[in-house]
C-alpha cells in the first residue's frame, strides 16, 4: 500500500500545476470569448478527449453508474457549472487576489467538513498544517503586508468565488460515496463531465442568442482546447484519483499549493518578478502540506505503545 499512497502523492503535487494552467490560459480565453460559451466549449472538448479512454469502461459499470444519475448531475453542476462558469464569470468582477483568498476557503471546508462527517475531533497536527498552508498563501497574495487584509473589500465577483470555493468542498466530500468508488477514475470523471457540460450548454445559448460571438479564429480554439486538456482533464483526473486512494482531507490540502505554483508560472510565462515574500509563503504552504497530510501519522509517533510481552 506504501507504494500507490507515494504515486498518489506525487500526482497530488503536480495536480494544482494543472489547476492553476487556468488562470493563465483562461486570461487570453476569456478577453475573447463569453464565460458560459467558454466554459461549455472547454468542457465539452475535454469531454471528446475522454470519451475514446472511458468508454469501454462505461459500459462496463454503467448500471452502477445509472443507479447514482442524481448524484452524477449534481457533481456536474458543481464542477462544471459553478466552478467553470460562475468561476468565469466572478473573475470579470473581483480581483485575483481576492478570489485566491477566498479559494483558501476550500481545503479548509474539506478537512473541517470530512472530521465532522466522520464524527472526530481535527487533530491538532493537522489542524496547524491548515493554518501554516493558510498563512504561506496569505503571504504570497498579500505581498508581506498581512496590514493589507483589513482594507480588502468584496463585491458580487467575490461571492461567485465564494460559493464557487464552498462548493467545491461539497464537491470533494461526495466522491466518496461507495457507488462511485468502485468504478474507475476516468468512467467517474467522463460521466460528471458529461452531466456537468450538458447543465453549461443552456446558458451557452442564452449568451450567443444575446449577442456574445462564437470563437471562429484558431488562437482563440487553442487557448480552449489548452483550458480542456490541462486545468479540465489532467486536473480533475488527478483529483479524482487522489480522493480514491487517500480521501477528499489530504486530497484538498495539496490545493494550497496553487499560489506557490500560480507565482512560479507567472514569473516563467509572463516575466513577472520573484520577492522575498514568495519564498517565506513557499515555504509555509509546502510544510502546511506535509503537516497536514502525514498529521495521522506523524501523532501516531507520540502514542504509547505497549510493552512487548517477553514472556516464555
Amino acid at each position: 500500500m506504501a507504494r500507490p499512497r507515494v504515486f498518489a502523492y506525487v500526482v497530488l503535487a503536480a495536480m494544482p500545476l494543472f489547476f492553476v494552467s487556468n488562470m493563465i490560459i483562461g486570461r487570453v480565453a476569456i478577453a475573447s470569448v463569453d464565460p458560459w460559451t467558454l466554459a461549455f466549449l472547454r468542457w465539452l472538448l475535454a469531454c471528446l478527449i475522454l470519451t475514446p479512454i472511458a468508454w469501454s469502461g462505461l459500459r462496463d459499470h454503467w448500471a452502477t453508474l445509472r443507479a447514482d444519475w442524481p448524484l452524477i448531475l449534481l457533481l456536474g453542476f458543481i464542477a462544471q457549472w459553478i466552478c467553470g462558469g460562475l468561476v468565469y464569470v466572478g473573475l470579470e468582477l473581483t480581483s485575483a487576489t481576492n478570489a485566491t483568498l477566498i479559494y483558501t476557503a476550500s481545503p479548509v471546508l474539506v478537512v473541517l467538513l470530512d472530521a465532522l462527517r466522520e464524527r472526530r475531533p481535527l487533530p491538532v497536527l493537522e489542524g496547524l498544517g491548515v493554518v501554516l498552508g493558510i498563512l504561506g498563501i496569505f503571504a504570497i497574495v498579500l505581498k508581506g503586508d498581512f496590514g493589507a487584509l483589513a482594507a480588502l473589500q468584496f463585491n458580487t465577483g467575490d461571492l461567485a468565488i465564494a460559493a464557487a470555493s464552498a462548493s467545491f468542498a461539497v464537491y470533494a466530500l461526495l466522491q466518496r460515496r461507495n457507488s462511485l468508488r468502485t468504478a474507475p477514475t476516468m468512467v467517474v470523471f467522463f460521466v460528471i463531465a458529461l452531466a456537468g457540460t450538458a447543465t453549461l450548454l443552456p446558458f451557452s445559448l442564452w449568451e450567443i442568442a444575446a449577442g456574445a460571438s462564437f470563437p471562429t479564429r484558431a488562437d482563440q480554439w487553442l487557448s480552449i482546447l489548452g483550458l480542456a486538456v490541462f486545468p479540465s482533464v489532467l486536473a480533475f483526473t488527478c483529483y479524482q484519483y487522489g480522493i480514491k486512494l487517500v480521501g477528499p482531507s489530504v486530497t484538498s490540502v495539496f490545493m494550497y499549493l496553487l499560489p506557490p505554483y500560480g507565482v512560479g508560472l507567472a514569473a516563467l510565462v509572463l516575466g513577472e518578478e520573484l520577492h522575498a515574500y514568495h519564498a517565506v509563503g513557499l515555504v509555509l504552504v509546502i510544510s502546511g502540506v506535509l503537516l497536514a497530510t502525514q498529521a495521522r501519522n506523524l501523532s501516531g509517533l507520540f502514542q504509547r505503545r505497549p510493552a512487548r510481552d517477553t514472556s516464555c
